[in-house]
């Protein structure tokens, strides 16, 4: 079993000095009988475990000859011979005898018989005995436990009430890295001082208290001669107690699960990397802005992977130029996009401001990570490390500080070009950065290059777009001499929805003006064009003083032959002798008319087909237009929402402009200001014509 048998008293305790200890309970368990025979053979002790294990009373068996009461006839002659030789050769004998009991029966009973002799010199017999049956039985079970203990895959400790080793098997020496002779006898705090000892012997005091066993307790820790790698053990802890129900100490098993705490940690992780992906591919991306994906970028990688993160991008990948990194050498050209923190940190004083364009040089890590195009993992951080991370000194001091550890560079590659780098720091997170984590950021960071390339893509052709949308239209439209105007441009949020709407303020002949708002079907450098070709000839046909209906005949036929093709269009020409203004609409909202003391009216007019549909004749309605009215036309950008019905949004088009009189520039950023919004999806066009009176 162990080193001592003296267990709940370990062997620490053995010794002089010692003292009593309590009976064990195995003497009680085999129900040991002592009989006593005189030099004749009589009876003359007889113990009441005698009694139980024979039959007879004391008072029946004390006198008589023990061959006679216990041996069956046919043994008579050999148990005197045996009884003989031990008296007369002070031999002990022990075996096996079969026993008569009282009541007839049979039974078989290991004897231990030894001669015994007084002070006058009288020599007696004491013979030992217990059932065969139960002490095979209890044999075996010792046999089995003894084995058990021995061979089990699984850790046994046995630990006196004082929490002392007495016993461990082959399996937790194994486990715990330390042989038998330095559990024995000790303390747990003293055998296992790698451990936390203090919570071990504070679950294992309340087993030993309640009784009540504790089960699969999960615990992870170093070995003794491996204090840098971690173990994970599930362990249990019972109290023992002997047949009477006294506590002897405390059992504890223990089963080696490191595999599957490696196992379960491994998936765990994976399970995270999938959902920092997962997340990625949600909230990366979620507009064609490069500044926004590249703060989305950062903030999907804090904290799940690293406590500060920076995304850094070429200046030649913002300016439209193709990088070309590798075939180069000297200072890299970077722009520095977004950076993200778990926390407050000096680390932050370290990365360059959101904006701010710096060249770094060749040594630096990020320059290396860009330039060979591949991650660049550094472990362990060390001075001169820091050096080539940081852009100067200072930011080397502000890392340190901030105690920075670990670093991960990895480059931005979309559709085969180097776009820039994703630079990740550990600095609170203990565990350094390793090859699987270069693998999930080279995943996020691809992810996130090809949303950063569209969004550049998409912000160089909203460019393109909006430097021929304003090439083609004047800026400021010559000022007519009977009306003041007032307008406004504002293009979509989206690149790609840029280019389809414009206005006009034409003169014409004998003091009358043409005024002309349009919207381009479609989006882009395309719509762009065809909104300048249909500019550029209303303005040709409204120089001829052609009919509003007769001008829209005319852009119509134009219209057909564009590509997009397809336009909304108002032509209203304002005839201040008459007081009048006659309006023709091929497929466009309505204007509003707003006149001095009376509530905004919408224009019930015909609504025409688009231009570029073809064949479809146009109608003109003549509304009279005095001093002091005001004539205001959009396009749909202004009205339309995804949101909201159009009829409400043209009622609340109508309250802004029945609120007081207003200057026209204010009112014109009014209606902006409370009908648009900062992610709009189409371009708006608003002019507003006030006729002036006779003095103006």
């Amino acid at each position: 079993m162990g080193a001592t048998d003296a267990f709940p008293e370990s062997a620490a305790q053995a010794g002089a000095g010692a003292g009593p200890s309590h009976p064990g309970g195995l003497l009680d368990v085999l129900g040991v009988a002592a009989v006593m025979l005189d030099a004749k053979g009589r009876i003359t002790l007889w113990s009441p475990q005698a009694e139980e294990l024979f039959g007879w009373r004391a008072e029946e068996a004390l006198g008589r000859s023990a061959a006679r009461l216990l041996v069956h006839p046919e043994h008579v002659e050999l148990v005197l011979r045996l009884f003989a030789e031990v008296m007369s050769g002070g031999e002990s004998w022990a075996g096996v005898f079969p026993v008569r009991h009282k009541d007839g029966s049979t039974r078989l009973v290991e004897f231990r018989n030894m001669r015994l002799q007084d002070e006058h010199g009288a020599s007696y017999a004491l013979g030992i005995a217990t059932d065969q049956a139960v002490l095979r039985e209890v044999e075996r079970d010792l046999a089995l436990s003894v084995r058990l203990v021995a061979q089990s895959p699984i850790g046994l400790a046995v630990l006196d009430t004082d929490l002392r080793f007495v016993m461990v098997n082959p399996a937790l020496e194994r486990i715990n890295d330390l042989p038998a002779e330095r559990h024995i006898g000790r303390h747990v705090r003293d055998a296992l001082s790698f451990l936390d000892t203090d919570a071990i012997e504070e679950r294992m005091r309340e087993v030993l208290a309640t009784g009540r066993p504790l089960l699969d307790d999960f615990s992870v820790g170093p070995t003794a001669t491996h204090p840098d790698a971690d173990q994970a053990w599930s362990v249990s802890y019972y109290r023992l107690e002997d047949a009477n129900g006294r506590v002897l100490g405390v059992a504890t098993s223990v089963v080696d699960v490191t595999d599957q705490h490696r196992a379960a940690t491994e998936a765990a992780r994976a399970r995270r990397r999938l959902a920092v992906i997962a997340d990625a591919s949600a909230t990366v991306g979620t507009t064609l802005d490069v500044g926004q994906t590249a703060r989305e970028l950062a903030d999907v990688i804090v904290p799940e992977l690293a406590d500060l993160a920076a995304v850094d991008v070429l200046d030649a990948v913002l300016d439209g130029r193709r990088p070309a990194m590798r075939d180069r050498g000297g200072p890299a050209r970077f722009r520095a996009l977004a950076t993200a923190a778990a926390g407050e940190t000096p680390a932050m004083g370290a990365a360059d401001p959101t904006g701010q364009l710096a060249a770094y040089e060749t040594e630096r890590l990020i320059t290396r990570c860009v330039t060979e195009a591949r991650p660049v993992l550094v472990t362990e951080v060390g001075p001169a490390d820091r050096r080539h991370i940081a852009a100067d000194r200072r930011g080397a001091e502000l890392l340190r500080e901030a105690g920075l550890h670990s670093y991960l560079a990895v480059p931005l590659i979309a559709r085969g070009e180097v776009l820039g780098a994703l630079s990740l720091y550990r600095t609170d997170n203990p565990v350094p950065f390793d090859e699987d984590d270069a693998v999930l950021a080279v995943e996020l960071a691809a992810r996130a290059a090809v949303c950063i390339d569209n969004a550049r893509s998409y912000q160089s052709e909203r460019r393109t777009a909006l430097t021929l949308q304003r090439h083609l239209m004047n800026h400021r439209p010559p000022k007519p001499t009977t009306m003041d105007i007032a307008y406004r441009y504002q293009p979509a949020q989206a690149a790609s929805e840029v280019g389809g709407d414009w206005f006009d303020v034409i003169p014409v002949a004998e003091d009358k003006t043409a005024l002309v708002v349009g919207d381009v079907m479609g989006s882009g450098i395309n719509a762009a064009a065809t909104m300048g070709q249909l500019r550029t000839t209303t303005r040709a046909l409204a120089d001829l003083d052609l009919a509003p209906a007769e001008v829209l005949h005319h852009l119509d036929h134009i219209a057909g032959g564009l590509d997009p093709a397809f336009a909304t269009c108002l032509y209203a020409v304002h005839d201040p002798q008459r007081e009048e203004c006659r309006i023709a609409v091929a497929g466009h909202l309505p204007p509003v008319v707003v006149r001095p003391g009376r509530p905004p009216e919408l224009l019930d007019l015909p609504t025409g087909a688009p231009l570029g549909v073809g064949g479809v004749p146009f109608e003109q309605t003549t509304v009279p237009l005095r001093a002091g009215d005001q004539l205001v036309l959009y396009t749909d950008g202004l009205i339309e929402t995804r949101d909201q019905p159009i009829d409400a949004r043209l009622d609340l088009l109508l309250g802004l402009l029945a609120e007081p009189e207003r200057p026209l520039e204010e009112l014109c950023d009014r209606l902006l200001g409370e009908l648009r919004h900062g992610n709009d999806h189409d371009d708006v066009a608003l002019l507003i014509a006030r006729v002036r009176g006779q003095d103006g």
